[in-house]
């Protein structure tokens, strides 16, 4: 039986790149694309249409801000403004998360739809047959009162449809990330009125810095009666997903940042994700406001624009009951290990005050949980490679006679009390933490722009440095694929002796391509973010120092 147990690692860390999907993704949602597979909306309800698009032409962010008259918008996370013409909450940064180290300006997020990057948020009402003037994306709302809107004071706006029907939205703001809106509609006609509530997020395209990688879903995303849902943009650019629900949540989510819309809980409602001309997730109620004759009525939604952050999320979702709030977060099919590994590594974090620090230690801590299984996978390794010499000899002893070279090798195994499975089964164990660990570091909002120790300023970014240009000495900027540096060489090297501890495989063909995995690797992984790289390499020269210690101790040669 050849040895082929102790390259597992060495296999399954080349897994991790290859076959993420397979392994370790969250559950990507059936093809949602035919009806078959939709929760089919109930055909007798009738509702009107909101997807119609508004074709402009496209202006720079700040002339678009300053083309409309706008209510200000700031509380201790967010700044931005709300455009009085449609009503629209199109302009929102994030005051504590900066674009880059290099700057000090906020990052954007929503922006005015009349910018290439058009991100915003707008609510209403519709009718069916369009028989009821409404409030459009062209109507310009009056303010009522206060003309900012922070954590103190709600702000007023109202339309007037010039037929004897008055729009009023009440806009309320927290202190952190929660817009609430209650819109009321006073009846001041002889008749009596139905009218549809929505609300609809729109993105004019893909954004630019995308990462397209299995590891963090970004796109559109949903739980609905209970069910979560994500889909891709090249999904909705294909075809229009329609969902019906009681009670959910749905929106857009990229990488570190989101916007998602919470329907009231208990009214039945159609949310709708295409796309047409641009990107739409939005949601209507399947049944009618009805509103009286000289009375009024309202209907209330939540509104989240905000930063990912573990601990405000899982907030929300606790004191605003929105069930499943906190799987905006991809915490991945092992979310039970990614989690409290997040919360062990953030309070690491705020102890030490490095964010790279906490990465070295609970990657210590890892291999100390695990150290009794690696130890005995380790010493079978020994084991193992003490008896290639006689292996060999068997080999080529009975090279014609494979049943009997078989039977020969399992009396030596036998005889030297050597498992040649045993090497799997730690491994196997650790896989899920393992998986955990690289999750929760790539999608962490928590190590974006944190320090670690030298040149490494940002643990979300790629080591800076480059081989090409001998660290910076040269004063020369490699193109990105050359950029290899010292932290994802140091991976390699460290991968290169702990392959040079374990046996090597009997077939030299299979030797030299597992020998090519370093390198390979080291190219990969260059362009990681370095947290990821340092807790490779943390945990590949833990390996390696146990390893030693057994084979010194079993006195197994390691040259």
């Amino acid at each position: 039986m050849d040895n082929k147990n102790v390259f597992i690692a060495i296999a399954l860390s080349m897994s991790v790149l290859l076959f993420w999907a397979a392994f370790f993704e969250s559950p990507k949602p059936v093809n949602n694309n035919t009806p078959q597979q939709q929760k089919k909306t109930n055909e007798n309800i009738i509702t009107p249409n909101i997807n119609e698009s508004l074709k402009v032409d496209t202006i720079s962010r700040e002339d678009s801000i300053k083309s409309s008259e706008r209510i200000k918008i700031e509380n201790d996370s967010i700044i931005g403004s709300m455009s009085l013409e449609g009503g629209l909450i199109d302009d929102i940064s994030f005051k504590k998360h900066k674009q880059n180290l290099e700057n000090n300006l906020n990052v954007e997020f929503l922006n005015p739809s009349q910018t290439e990057d058009g991100f915003y948020v707008e609510t209403g009402w519709t009718s069916i047959g369009n028989k009821i003037k409404v409030p459009s994306k062209k109507s310009i709302w009056k303010v009522n009162g206060n003309k900012i809107l922070d954590s103190n004071e709600p702000v007023i706006l109202e339309w007037n449809n010039g037929d004897g029907i008055i729009f009023k939205k009440r806009i309320e703001l927290d202190n952190k990330y929660l817009f609430k809106i209650t819109q009321q509609v006073q009846n001041n006609t002889n008749e009596t009125i139905d009218l549809y509530p929505y609300a609809q997020i729109t993105r004019n395209k893909i954004p630019d810095d995308i990462q397209n990688f299995y590891i963090s879903h970004e796109g559109f995303i949903g739980v609905f009666d209970e069910e979560l849902k994500e889909d891709d943009y090249d999904d909705i650019e294909e075809n229009k997903i329609v969902r019906e629900a009681n009670e959910g949540w749905f929106g857009i989510t990229d990488k570190y940042w989101m916007t998602a819309v919470v329907p009231k809980k208990g009214e039945n409602f159609k949310s709708t994700f295409l796309y047409k001309d641009s990107f739409k997730a939005n949601y209507i109620l399947n049944n009618p406001t009805t509103i009286a004759p000289s009375s009024n009525n309202s209907n209330e939604v939540r509104l989240f624009v905000a930063a990912k952050e573990v601990q405000t999320i899982d907030l929300y979702a606790a004191n605003q009951n929105i069930n499943k709030l906190d799987l905006v977060i991809d915490w991945g099919w092992f979310y039970f290990f990614t989690k409290p590994l997040f919360f062990i590594i953030d309070y690491l974090f705020k102890y030490f005050g490095n964010f790279g620090t906490a990465i070295v230690l609970i990657t210590i801590g890892i291999r100390l949980i695990f150290f009794p299984l690696a130890n005995y996978s380790f010493r079978s390794m020994a084991k193992m490679k003490a008896v290639q010499p006689e292996m060999a000899r068997l080999k080529e002893l009975h090279k014609e006679d494979k049943a009997k070279l078989q039977q020969e090798m399992m009396a030596l195994y036998r005889k030297e009390k050597i498992n040649p499975a045993s090497g799997c089964l730690p491994v196997l164990i650790q896989i899920p933490f393992f998986f955990a660990i690289y999750k929760m570091l790539f999608i962490s909002l928590e190590m974006r722009h944190q320090p670690f120790f030298g040149w490494i300023k940002d643990l979300s970014a790629q080591d800076p440095t480059s081989l090409f240009n001998f660290f910076g000495l040269i004063p020369w900027d490699p193109p990105s694929f050359l950029i290899i540096g010292i932290w994802p060489i140091l991976m390699g090297a460290s991968m290169w002796v702990q392959q040079k501890l374990n046996p090597p495989p009997p077939d030299p063909v299979q030797a030299k391509i597992f020998a090519f995995f370093p390198l390979f690797l080291t190219v990969i992984l260059a362009s990681f973010p370095s947290g990821l790289v340092v807790y490779w390499t943390v945990n590949n020269i833990l390996t390696i120092a146990q390893q030693w210690v057994i084979m010194k101790k079993t006195k197994v040669k390691t040259n």
